[in-house]
């Protein structure tokens, strides 16, 4: 292995990939509830399958669709449609039941009581609350596929890792 780290400058992250079933509801979801937005969609119809390229509110407002764009920001949510999906019986797999592997995605947000009862009224699936468990401070909701979405104040993470002696 090399050690020369400088090669690595420029090196980005730019998204993750989540596969979807049902892209109306996922793109509801991910913009309704948790306020993204879509920068670009791409259409393959050769091999029947969407790219949904989104971002949160606010982060890099200056996105204007071009693919030299999309693929060089950071910080985005690619959400993957294999046509015909949302009407078979199939389901993703999250990666936190057996076989294990992708785990989630977090979300930062500057009031996390005020975040959880807006996803309560609006009927958001919660896999952990707030108070639950060993690490109380933070939340877990469910996107549409079952994909596990970790909500954290970041204010609050000095006290959980105080009491968590990471």
């Amino acid at each position: 292995m090399s050690d020369d780290l400088n090669a690595t400058d420029g090196f980005v992250l730019t998204h993750t990939m989540l596969r979807i079933k049902d892209p109306v509801r996922s793109l509801e979801f991910y913009q309704q509830v948790l306020g993204f937005r879509l920068v670009t969609q791409l259409d393959f119809e050769e091999a029947r399958f969407s790219l949904y390229f989104l971002q949160p509110r606010g982060h890099s407002d200056s996105a204007d669709g071009s693919l030299d764009h999309t693929f060089s920001r950071m910080g985005l949510l690619e959400l993957t449609h294999n046509w015909g999906t949302e009407a078979d019986d199939s389901e993703m797999h999250s990666g936190n039941s057996a076989p294990k592997g992708f785990g989630h995605i977090c979300i930062a947000v500057p009031d996390i009581q005020a975040a959880c009862a807006r996803f309560d009224t609006m009927g958001v699936q919660f896999q952990k609350r707030l108070g639950e468990g060993g690490m109380k401070e933070i939340a877990f909701i469910l996107d549409p596929d079952g994909y596990w979405i970790e909500v954290v104040q970041p204010s609050l993470m000095d006290g959980l890792l105080a009491g968590n002696k990471v």
